[in-house]
This record gives C-alpha cells, sequence and structure tokens, in this order.
C-alpha cells in the first residue's frame, strides 16, 4: 500500500474572462500520509484556486490528480461527490454551519450523506469526534448560540465525520482571533501526531505555516518552494 494520498501531476488552470490569462502553472507535488502540509503564498497566486482542483471541485485543468492512487480524470460527477464526501474533509475560513441544527447534526450530515452507516452509529461517531476535540458539551446547542472559536471546533468534527484520507483547509484559522488560531493549530497538529491524519491547509498565517511538517510556497501560479 503506498503511502502517497494526494498527488498532482503537471497542473495547469487558465481563466477566460474575456481573454485567457494562465493562473496556475506546471503544479506537481505529493502528500504522503500522517504528513502537515501548509500552501502559502500572497492573495492571488493561485493558493484557493489550487485547493479546488486538489478537492475534485473544479475539473477544468490540464494534468493529473490522484487521490488515494485513483486517477481523477474522467469521472463523473457523482464519482467525484462521493470521493470528495468519503476521502475528503473540509474545513473552511467560514464554518458554514447551519444554524437551525444542533451541533450533534452538523457534525453527523456528511455521514449521514454518505450513508455509509445506520443513523445511531453516525450519531455515535459524532459524538466520539466532539469529545476528541473536547466540544462535546456543544452537542445539544443550536449552532448559532456557540461562540466563532468553537464553531471552527465543531466544522474540524464534521470534516473527520467520515474518517477521511486527508484534511484541506482553506484560511481556517483566518477569521479567528491569535487564541483560537492556537487551539485550531493544536488540533490540526494532533490530528497529525495521534490521529495519523494527513492534512494540507491553505494560510496565510506564517507563524502557522512554520510549524507545519512542510511549507509548498506559492507566487503567480507556480510552486516556487
Amino acid at each position: 500500500m503506498s503511502d502517497i494520498i494526494l498527488e498532482a501531476r503537471a497542473i495547469n488552470k487558465d481563466f477566460h474572462d474575456p481573454v485567457t490569462v494562465r493562473v496556475l502553472t506546471d503544479i506537481s507535488f505529493r502528500v504522503k500520509k500522517r504528513e502537515f502540509v501548509s500552501v502559502i503564498g500572497k492573495s492571488g497566486c493561485g493558493k484557493s484556486t489550487l485547493l479546488y482542483i486538489l478537492s475534485t471541485m473544479d475539473t477544468d485543468y490540464e494534468g493529473d490528480l490522484l487521490i488515494d492512487n485513483e486517477l481523477m480524470r474522467n469521472k463523473k460527477e457523482a464519482q467525484r461527490a462521493h470521493i470528495r464526501n468519503e476521502k475528503i474533509g473540509f474545513v473552511f475560513q467560514f464554518h458554514y454551519l447551519l444554524n437551525e441544527f444542533t451541533v450533534l447534526k452538523n457534525v453527523m450530515l456528511p455521514g449521514l450523506k454518505l450513508n455509509k452507516y445506520p443513523g445511531a452509529e453516525v450519531e455515535h461517531r459524532a459524538m466520539e469526534k466532539l469529545k476528541m476535540l473536547g466540544i462535546e458539551q456543544l452537542a445539544l446547542k443550536n449552532a448559532n448560540k456557540i461562540s466563532g472559536g468553537e464553531k471552527q471546533r465543531v466544522a474540524i468534527a464534521r470534516a473527520l465525520i467520515n474518517d477521511p484520507f486527508i484534511i484541506m483547509g482553506d484560511e481556517p484559522t483566518g477569521n479567528l482571533d491569535k487564541k483560537n488560531s492556537e487551539i485550531v493549530f493544536d488540533i490540526f497538529s494532533r490530528l497529525a501526531t495521534e490521529f495519523n491524519q494527513t492534512l494540507l491547509i491553505v494560510t496565510h498565517d506564517q507563524g502557522f505555516a512554520e510549524r507545519t511538517h512542510r511549507i509548498i510556497e506559492m507566487e503567480d501560479g507556480k510552486i516556487i518552494n
């Protein structure tokens, strides 16, 4: 079994609006199991564009993407959606929790969508993720009744519900104060070291990036380091 979880091979991406502009050029790298990798670079360098390709949400690119050694080329949308739900967990700058649902139900949603386990098992697994992150006491609160830092931890629990191969984050600490940013970093670090989780995190935060296992630095749509 290969320990390569994600591989990008010579990925190029153009925007056509109205003229054609190349936004990603010859992006190639691998992420191994248990690696905690950060992607840094100035605004507009292509970090988020790359993440959307790596997460299978954007398919309009040249080159190849492999997730768990499976080539994403020519997959139908339903197949990509299944892979996305089963093998990738997402944490964004904004948590995207559903306010009318409890914390527990928010965490359960991707598990119910995957439909791999019965509802009671998904609920049990969701509670285990909340306990893992030290927020099980929030389970029955509505999502709009908890703090911003707590919401981001709930979003991380939700990303973990299907035991994904890789967690992808787009500026997950970008909307948090220093204390809550530290909490989120510590959670990610623990996930990698204690739970063998693989993480690929886009960040503006140099201090955050410097404490990850490896930094991929981008400039003008290219990897420069």
